[in-house]
């Protein structure tokens, strides 16, 4: 199958990058949905640059509505310059709706990433505990401070867990980023209990996550979806994390989810609880944890299933070109004199 991959609309801040947003769309580009559907449309990933007059133009948000660059969406006028608007989840989606005023309307739509599921025995997988592998998969400011802490103080107790951290911020290709977190990487470097990986490419992590039992992310950070949890989920882990951001949306509320805090002392606090019944869950080797453990893969495998999203995106583009099939179909009116407001925000 070929890819459509020299369509994508790229700006400064994605050409180097490998986070969730491009793995979303290189999924839409795939060679999964016709060459000919995507050809006409102009689908701009968050950060807006220079719309295409001549093309359908459809926005995909994956930021919070305070993020700088969202802020200009406050403008109805700015909005209507853009065929569709799509979320990544209807958390995200209320979150504008309240405060960007943003409409409740069929100009804006959710439609979730798609995500292959990973293949994975749960069986086999928990009857090989000896020692417990937990594993953090996410860029470092999103809680790594508070999860270390916390793994620290519980290795005092428990010899026989272990840490795997994969985290860096080159997944963005901002390797200055990581300065900032030196001393973190320095102190799981040198803790017995601690690997820490860096940046894996996404190929050998998902095959790493197969053989680890839990996924501590003490989310500090409020997702609008989070791709690295429901590849967790998908590889048939305990989950523990807090509900906050899209977290709860996403995930269905399955896992070892509770009640955070902002302050960050608490929020500790609460994790350690958590994580460690977590723990002593993997070594009760209840048969009611597994089955609990695979209906929460059926669940992210069936909501998150590739055909399903690629049918939500065909859908859609369908629908897109047979009501805007030319250019002057495609010029949309936001002036009371008729004239179209094409930004060239690249300057911005």
């Amino acid at each position: 199958m070929t890819n459509n991959w020299d369509l994508i609309e790229k700006n400064e801040m994605g050409k180097n990058a490998n986070g969730g947003t491009e793995m979303f769309m290189r999924f839409i580009y795939d060679g999964t949905i016709e060459r000919n559907l995507l050809e006409n449309v102009q689908i701009i990933p968050g950060r807006i640059r220079e719309l295409d007059p001549n093309k359908i133009r459809i926005l995909t948000l994956h930021d919070l509505p305070e993020d700088p660059e969202c802020q200009k969406l406050g403008d109805e006028s700015f909005r209507k310059q853009f065929h569709k608007i799509v979320f990544i989840s209807n958390w995200q989606y209320q979150q504008f709706r309240s405060k960007l005023n943003f409409p409740y309307s069929e100009d804006n739509i959710v439609i979730e990433s798609g995500m292959t599921p990973v293949e994975v025995d749960i069986n086999q997988k928990f009857n090989n505990t000896e020692t417990i592998n937990i594993c953090y998969t996410t860029t470092p400011h999103r809680g790594l401070n508070v999860l270390c802490a916390v793994f620290d103080d519980l290795t005092k107790k428990d010899k026989n867990v272990h840490l795997h951290i994969h985290s860096s911020f080159k997944i963005y290709g901002w390797d200055s980023a990581d300065k900032q977190y030196e001393e973190l990487f320095e102190f799981c470097r040198n803790h017995d209990q601690i690997t820490y990986h860096g940046y894996t490419e996404h190929d050998k992590l998902m095959d790493m996550i197969k053989s680890y039992h839990i996924h501590a992310y003490p989310s500090i950070w409020e997702e609008t979806s989070c791709r690295s949890v429901l590849e967790a989920m998908s590889a048939g882990m305990i989950c523990v994390h807090p509900n906050f951001g899209a977290l709860f949306d996403t995930t269905g509320s399955l896992n070892f989810m509770y009640d955070g805090s902002a302050d960050l002392q608490e929020h500790a606090n609460i994790f350690y609880k958590n994580l460690v019944f977590a723990i002593d869950s993997v070594r009760a080797k209840n048969m009611n944890l597994t089955n609990r453990l695979q209906f929460n893969k059926s669940f992210i495998d069936t909501r998150f299933n590739p055909q399903v999203i690629h049918n939500k995106w065909k859908n859609l583009l369908t629908i897109l070109n047979n009501k805007y099939p030319t250019t002057e179909s495609r010029s949309i009116n936001t002036k009371p004199d008729g004239k179209v407001i094409i930004y060239n925000t690249a300057a911005r």
